[in-house]
């Protein structure tokens, strides 16, 4: 390992941190540099002026901003988003004590990159702030005393170093079982991840077996089965939940400047603009417009007076939904938000900021797989940044046909820096390159949804059908393997949607344009006669996947009557299902057949020509009744299909409208009650009043009493000092007539009670 070594200094003071920490251990330490190279078994610590940045896939060192222009710099924060950037599951990070929040963020990217993070305990910390804030925050993988992670990061390494093997190993054993595993999470938690990043994926389940201190797959595998609890962790981790409000700056300076605007101009005012963040995480993204459009709105409050704008946002984290609803982040998390939208759009509570419920009212988070579940229709904006980044081709083309299909003609879809729609050139159109815009096209959709979800296999039984086959995405590859090895004759290739993906052979006998718009789907392009026989052996094939084929089909080829067989070949281990479909013509085989017999008798010809036919007639009845009866079963599914979708449909209308009189009734009871409140309020008004009333009478009444008193006081005061007087020199009353007090002189003032009154 190679250690780093970073903490608050002032960048104005030589730093002596690199002396200091030589005494405590015997590897080298130094201070780190440009020229610096860094190799394990060293320690390097943070100059007091620079700051670190990931460049090109490598540690870079920046200077400090200058003190006027610093606002709020979190060096540890930036030296573990570089590190995690370029080192990626290689990377641990450890906060020690220390006040404020910083290091949260970037234990946090840490973690999302499939690194380990720890913090010390609170306990034995002097300052709790930094370890608690990253705790509270939920990054953290290990809470310990300082003693005791040495002796953990010991262990790490060793899984490190066991997983960076595994990772790249091609042990049929492993891969059998990282499949199991996501078979696993796929049927506990409904989620296929199947054709997600595979080098992720497993990055992620090595770095769960090392936190568990499991060193096979298969251990791993049996403690996922009985621990619930891993699964769930396990699950999450999948999910990587990365977003900030503002990510990407520019982007979203630009997106209100350019785009939003027109947007806005574009919609009429009785409707309302729709927003789709798919993949909102914890919600960052999804508030992050909506404060866009409330400024663009507030700003143009004359030329649009009340446009309304809903954003719905989605994500598989349940965890993470429930925190976007909420709205509360701490101030870390809001890094990327001027203090002047904090002020404006956030209100403090305990420690905390929540947005304010005008924007939250403007977004509705719902837990939602958009590969899976029926998408949200007629959408002006679908932003999906750094969804895709963690998808195989397959995933991310499924996923660009769904925005395809739900946003309205030149809706805008929004993706992050690293994802682009070159998978469905089509669809798509740039309009801002730099900043990951796209424009729909109006294109014919390619989206399928699928209404009812397909039956889970049992899990035992899946586990006795998993192959250690790899999946081969070429599927050209995989038709000429197969081709070569059983069959030479004219055939094409198809996808699931019966579009033709490649050509094999001669088909022109077969297929051919017609007028009109070109197409390449086989139905449109099948001679007479041989689109309903396609579109069946197709469907068998599908269904039981498996070849099937069907033989003696009469068509006109060329104005003659020809016999041909045609044959529904399912490709094995694509990740899109392919067909391959083969014509064979009997006609040319009996012809050849025949120019070999040509000396033979002819008088029998008419008659076997007869028989042939009959028979040929009689295979086909077979064969229609037997293509009746499997439709009619179909419909009969589907009708039963149909029936129970109903059932639930009706079933949930009746929910819907239990729920709407609930409702209601809790409507009508806080009505009653807001009643009683206006009631009450309004005595508590007249009661002020009252009391009002009575304390300006009062008052008037002490008002008229005080001068009296004050005098009756004052009287008081007198005779008490007039009697002191009198006691003191023994006078008679009568001679004090004619203020014979002052006939004393100066002694008089010795007595307090004198002085008081005078």
């Amino acid at each position: 390992m190679a250690f780093i070594f970073v903490q608050h200094l002032d960048p104005d003071h030589e730093s002596l941190l690199p002396e200091i920490l030589q005494k405590e251990t015997k590897m080298p330490v130094a201070e780190l540099s440009e020229k610096c190279k860094i190799e394990p078994n060293h320690v390097y610590v943070m100059p007091s002026n620079k700051l670190m940045k990931a460049s090109k896939g490598e540690l870079q060192l920046t200077d400090r901003p200058e003190k006027k222009k610093l606002e709020r710099i979190l060096p540890i924060d930036l030296v573990f988003s570089a590190i995690a950037e370029v080192y990626d599951s290689r990377a641990i990070g450890v906060v020690l004590s220390g006040t404020a929040s910083d290091g949260t963020k970037g234990l946090k990217a840490i973690k999302d990159g499939g690194g380990i993070t720890f913090a010390q305990n609170v306990e034995s910390a002097d300052y709790d702030g930094m370890p608690g804030s990253a705790i509270q925050a939920g990054v953290v993988d290990f809470i310990l005393p300082p003693e005791e992670i040495p002796k953990k990061l010991l262990e790490i390494k060793h899984f490190i170093k066991t997983g960076d093997a595994l990772e790249t190993s091609s042990d049929d054993d492993d891969e059998s079982v990282f499949m199991q595993i996501i078979t696993l999470l796929r049927v506990r938690k409904g989620t296929d991840f199947t054709y997600y990043k595979q080098t992720t994926i497993r990055r992620r389940i090595l770095r769960r077996m090392a936190i568990n201190k499991i060193k096979k797959v298969s251990a791993y595998l049996e403690y996922l089965r009985e621990n619930k609890k891993e699964q769930n962790t396990l699950y999450s981790d999948f999910l990587i939940p990365v977003t900030s409000f503002f990510r990407d700056p520019k982007i979203f300076e630009n997106l209100a400047n350019q785009f939003l605007p027109d947007l806005i101009d574009k919609i009429p005012d009785d409707k309302t603009i729709r927003v789709w963040v798919a993949g909102c995480s914890t919600g960052e993204e999804a508030y992050t417009l909506a404060i866009l459009f409330r400024e663009l709105l507030e700003s143009r409050s004359m030329r649009n007076p009340g446009k309304k704008v809903q954003i719905f946002a989605s994500d598989l984290s349940e965890p993470a939904i429930d925190k976007a609803r909420l709205g509360t982040y701490s101030s870390s998390e809001l890094g990327g938000v001027s203090e002047k939208r904090i002020k404006k759009y956030f209100t403090k509570s305990n420690g905390n900021y929540q947005v304010n419920r005008q924007i939250r009212d403007m977004c509705v988070f719902a837990v939602h797989n958009f590969l899976k579940d029926p998408p949200f229709g007629k959408i002006d904006l679908v932003s999906c940044r750094n969804v895709l980044i963690y998808f195989e081709p397959y995933l991310q083309k499924k996923a660009l046909t769904t925005f395809h299909y739900v946003l309205n003609p030149n809706g805008l879809l929004l993706l992050g820096k690293s994802e682009t729609t070159s998978g469905v050139p089509d669809l798509f159109s740039e309009a801002a390159k730099s900043d990951k815009i796209y424009s729909r096209k109006d294109a014919s959709s390619k989206f399928v949804q699928v209404v009812n979800r397909r039956s889970e296999l049992d899990y035992n039984e899946r586990e006795k059908y998993t192959t250690s086959a790899k999946k081969n995405p070429d599927f050209q590859k995989t038709a000429d393997e197969y081709l070569l090895k059983n069959h030479t004759p004219a055939g094409v290739v198809v996808n699931e949607a019966m579009d033709i993906v490649q050509y094999r052979g001669k088909t022109g006998p077969y297929l051919e344009q017609t007028s009109g718009k070109p197409s390449h789907n086989l139905m449109a392009l099948a001679v007479p006669g041989l689109a309903f026989e396609l579109r069946n052996v197709l469907h068998k094939a599908k269904q039981g996947n498996e070849e099937v084929k069907k033989e003696n089909i009469p068509i006109k080829l060329n104005d003659e009557l020809h016999t041909i067989s045609i044959e529904a070949i399912p490709l094995p281990n694509t990740i899109e299902p392919h067909f391959l479909i083969l014509f064979h013509d009997k006609s040319s085989e009996k012809d050849k057949q025949g120019a070999e017999t040509e000396g033979a008798e002819t008088d029998e010809a008419p008659d076997t020509d007869k028989d042939d036919r009959i028979q040929q007639l009689e295979q086909e009845l077979v064969d229609t009744r037997e293509d009746m009866r499997n439709i009619t079963e179909d419909q009969e599914v589907a009708i039963e299909e149909l029936q129970s979708a109903n059932e639930e449909l009706m079933s949930s209308s009746e929910e819907l409208q239990s729920l709407n009189e609930e409702l209601e009734t809790s409507k009508e009871e806080l009505q009653s009650t807001n009643e009683e409140l206006i009631v009450l309020n309004q005595e508590m008004s007249s009661l002020n009043e009252q009391l009002e009333a009575e304390r300006n009478y009062s008052e008037s009444i002490v008002e008229n009493i005080r001068e009296p008193l004050l005098v009756l006081n004052k009287n008081r005061r007198i005779r008490t000092a007039n009697d002191a007087f009198y006691k003191q020199f023994k006078l008679k009353e009568k001679e004090t007539v004619g203020s014979p007090i002052y006939d004393l002189g100066d002694k008089m003032w010795d007595f307090p009670e004198i002085r008081g009154i005078a």
